[in-house]
């Protein structure tokens, strides 16, 4: 999975939502551990401090679990997992709506171009 980060919106936003996708499809697995902030932030082509407030973010939401000898390891909880998946995709949804109404479609019309 290839980072794509644009300038229209916060970099740590984006990291953060990058890193939930890539949690919620398996990419890090539930129950194992992460990359080290160094690591990913090298991946992602970022300054690590960025990298790290978008991990923050998702200690903060319960998808990962920070310890100091242990490292951050990524959530166990199922139900945690379904409600973020969810939340990704009604925002997706509204994303698409509000492209579409941008467009002229009324919302019945993007509906049938689902």
């Amino acid at each position: 999975m290839e980072w794509q980060l644009s300038e229209d919106r916060p970099i740590f936003q984006q990291l953060y939502e990058q890193l939930c996708r890539r949690i919620l499809t398996g990419v890090y697995p539930p129950g194992s551990r992460m990359p080290s902030v160094r690591d990913v932030a090298s991946e992602a082509g970022v300054n690590p401090n960025t990298m790290q407030r978008a991990l923050q973010q998702l200690d903060s939401v319960g998808l990962t679990e920070s310890t100091r000898t242990s490292g951050r390891t990524v959530t166990t909880d199922e139900a945690l997992m379904r409600q973020i998946r969810e939340e990704l995709a009604q925002g997706a949804v509204q994303q698409f709506y509000a492209e579409t109404s941008a467009l002229g479609y009324t919302r019945e019309e993007a509906k049938q171009l689902l």
